[in-house]
């Protein structure tokens, strides 16, 4: 029997192995999350340090990146060992404490992990064994990241959408979501509809309304969706920005001058539309009476 036969017949095993792996990737992303602004911050201190010629007295000789130096405890500097690192299980374990110093661990991570596990087997449901799986997976991953780097930061790092922009253009050659004509223009209808939206606000307020990290991300998710997918993820953003927004207004008195991200939302309506794109699509149509 081949592997294609044994997950088509048993569909919830390749549930449970791609909930697995994905579990472990989330707290990959967990790492990610947190040391990819740093690093931006750090070469970007360098880089300014660099042109004004003079020396970056904050710059740290400790290696810093993905993967160096090992994860550790923020407050005792405890090393982590793979026993205590494995997902949401050595969080129970460990009462949510460190094992050295019995400070906290932030309740985040392990939330992280189950978030990417539980997406994942949906999209594993969704779609089966199949290379639209393995690319939806890629995608989630990456729209999980961005989420909790914009949410904390108000940055979504090129590093991510750059790549994954491209990596979609070429999927469009097999045209896994879109064909390679609806990708192209789906990623130039994604950076300039909310370029210009930008460029318009800032005209009429002298304000910035975003970032240009936000166009990157729609071009992204249209260079994978396709142009067709880009008008319902701006609705879909925009309905649930609104309605998340007047909450945090009114519910939790957040402070109107204070920017609330908008890349979650684009990767939210993004994701939806992933999975159930053609759906809402025609149920759209046919609701106003055009199919």
């Amino acid at each position: 029997m081949s592997l294609f036969q044994f997950f088509t017949d048993y569909p919830y095993i390749l549930i449970v192995c791609v909930v697995a792996l994905s579990l472990l990737v989330g707290s990959f992303l967990n790492v990610v999350i947190y040391r990819l602004p740093v690093m931006m911050e750090r070469d970007w201190r360098n880089q300014c340090s660099e042109f004004l010629n003079v020396p970056n007295e904050s710059a740290s000789k400790e290696r810093f990146n993905i993967a160096f130096p090992p994860s550790r405890c923020p407050h005792c500097g405890h090393r982590i060992t793979a026993r205590e690192n494995i997902p949401i299980v050595s969080y129970v374990m460990l009462g949510g404490r460190c094992s050295a110093c019995g400070k906290g661990i932030a309740i985040r991570y392990p939330i992280i992990e189950l978030i990417t596990g539980i997406m994942c087997g949906v999209v594993a449901w969704r779609y089966g064994y199949s290379v639209e799986t393995a690319g939806a997976l890629l995608m989630t991953y990456a729209l999980i990241a961005l989420t909790a780097i914009d949410f904390d930061r108000q940055l979504l790092p090129d590093d991510i959408t750059l790549p994954m922009l491209w990596i979609g253009l070429m999927m469009s050659t097999y045209e896994v979501y879109a064909d390679m004509t609806s990708a192209i223009f789906g990623a130039v209808a994604g950076y300039l509809s909310l370029w210009s939206v930008y460029k318009i606000f800032k005209w009429a307020t002298g304000k910035e309304g975003m970032g240009y990290g936000d166009f990157k991300l729609l071009a992204m998710l249209g260079a994978w969706l396709g142009w067709q997918s880009i008008p319902v993820i701006i609705l879909l953003s925009s309905l649930v920005g609104a309605v998340v927004g007047i909450t945090l207004v009114v519910v939790a008195r957040h402070d109107r001058s204070i920017p609330i991200p908008f890349g979650p939302y684009l990767a939210a309506a993004g994701w939806i539309y992933l999975l159930w794109g053609e759906r809402i699509t025609h149920a759209y149509l046919s609701y106003a009476g055009v199919q």
